[in-house]
C-alpha cells in the first residue's frame, strides 16, 4: 500500500538537507532542538537520572518507572540514531510510551556514539547495563521474572547483538527481545535485499544514505562481517530469546528484519515478524501519534505478557 498519508505530508514538509559531508554535531544539536518540554511529555510515577557503573564505565541511564508498585519487570531500552545519533532525549518519549503501555519499568540506555567512540564502545555499554539492571534488580525493584530488551533501528542492532553476547557468555536472564525495523546486516549491498530496490526512494530513510549514514560506525573499525555488527551473519540462533520483530512495508531494512525473525524460529525460537503496512523507517519514534502505527506498544506489550 502507500505511504500513510500523514507520513507522506511530514515528509513533504522537511527542507532539502544541507550540501556537503554529514555532521554529527550540527545534526544533534537539531535532534535536540526538537524535544519537547518535560511539561508537554507523557506523564509516568517517575523519571530518574541515574549513573550505572558497570564493568565497562560509568554509564548515564534514565529509568522510567510508570506507576507505584511493589516490584517491577524491566525493560532496557536502546535508543536509535544510526550509531553516531539520538540521546537518552530525543528518545524520551519512545521510552515513556514503553514504560506505560507494558506497566514494565524502563531503563534507557546514554551509550557512547560514535565516530567519538570507536566500535565496540556503544554495544559495550548497552550489554554492561544489562547485567547491571539484573545486579541491581532490588535498588530497581525488579521482580526477578521479565528482563527484556529492545531497541529501534540501530537501537534494534545493539538489542539483537546483546542477545547473542549474553547467550554466549551463558547469561542467562534476558527473556525477549524486540526489535524494532532493525538494522541487521550492515553491508548495503542494495541486491541483498529485494526490499533495498524497492523502498530505495521516497520513503523518508533512502537507501542511498545508508552508506554515509553509518560510516561513522564502519569507519571506527565495526565490520558488517561481525555478527556483533551485523547479528543476521549470527551462524547459530538457538538458544535466544524469545523475539518480536517489527518491520515497516516501505522501509528498505525491511527485508532483513524479516528473514532474520523467519532464521530464529527455524532456529526453535518463539519468534514473531509484525509488519506495518504504509509505514516507512522510524515510525515507532516519530509517528506513533498515528493509531495505526502507536499499536507498535499494545504489540509489545502483549508480547512481554507472553
Amino acid at each position: 500500500m502507500p505511504l500513510h498519508p500523514a507520513i507522506a505530508q511530514a515528509l513533504a514538509s522537511l527542507p532539502a538537507p544541507p550540501p556537503g559531508p554529514l555532521n554529527p554535531a550540527a545534526m544533534r544539536a537539531g535532534e535536540e532542538s526538537q524535544v519537547p518540554p518535560l511539561a508537554d511529555r507523557l506523564p509516568l510515577h517517575s523519571v530518574a537520572d541515574l549513573t550505572a557503573e558497570t564493568a565497562v564505565g560509568d554509564v548515564p541511564v534514565r529509568v522510567y518507572t510508570p506507576v507505584e508498585a511493589d516490584s517491577y519487570g524491566v525493560l532496557v531500552y536502546f535508543h536509535g540514531g544510526a550509531f553516531f545519533l539520538g540521546s537518552l532525549e530525543t528518545h524520551d518519549h519512545v521510552a515513556r510510551s514503553l514504560a506505560k503501555e507494558t506497566g514494565l519499568k524502563v531503563v534507557s540506555v546514554g551509550y557512547r556514539l560514535a565516530p567519538e567512540h570507536a566500535f565496540p564502545a556503544g554495544l559495550e555499554d548497552c550489554y554492561a547495563v544489562v547485567r547491571w539492571a539484573a545486579d541491581n534488580g532490588e535498588s530497581l525493584g525488579w521482580d526477578g521474572t521479565t528482563l527484556a530488551i529492545a531497541g529501534d533501528s540501530s537501537g534494534g542492532t545493539f538489542a539483537a547483538a546483546v542477545a547473542g553476547l549474553a547467550h554466549d557468555d551463558g547469561f542467562d536472564r534476558i527473556t525477549h527481545q524486540v526489535l524494532f525495523y532493525p538494522s541487521l546486516d550492515l553491508d548495503f549491498d542494495v541486491d541483498r535485499y529485494p526490499s533495498l530496490r524497492e523502498n530505495a526512494v521516497g520513503y523518508g530513510l533512502e537507501t542511498a544514505g545508508l552508506k554515509p549514514f553509518n560510516a561513522f560506525y564502519l569507519d571506527g573499525g565495526a565490520d558488517p562481517a561481525d555478527p556483533r555488527v551485523s547479528p543476521i551473519k549470527r551462524a547459530d540462533l538457538t538458544g535466544l530469546p524469545k523475539a518480536l520483530v517489527i518491520t515497516g512495508e516501505l522501509d528498505p531494512m525491511r527485508d532483513e528484519g524479516e528473514l532474520y525473525g523467519r532464521r530464529l524460529k527455524d532456529a526453535g525460537v518463539d519468534a514473531t515478524v509484525s509488519r506495518y503496512d504504509g509505514a516507512g523507517h522510524g515510525f515507532v519514534q516519530h509517528f506513533a501519534w498515528i493509531p495505526e502505527f502507536h499499536r507498535a506498544y499494545a504489540e509489545t506489550r502483549d508480547f512481554l505478557a507472553r
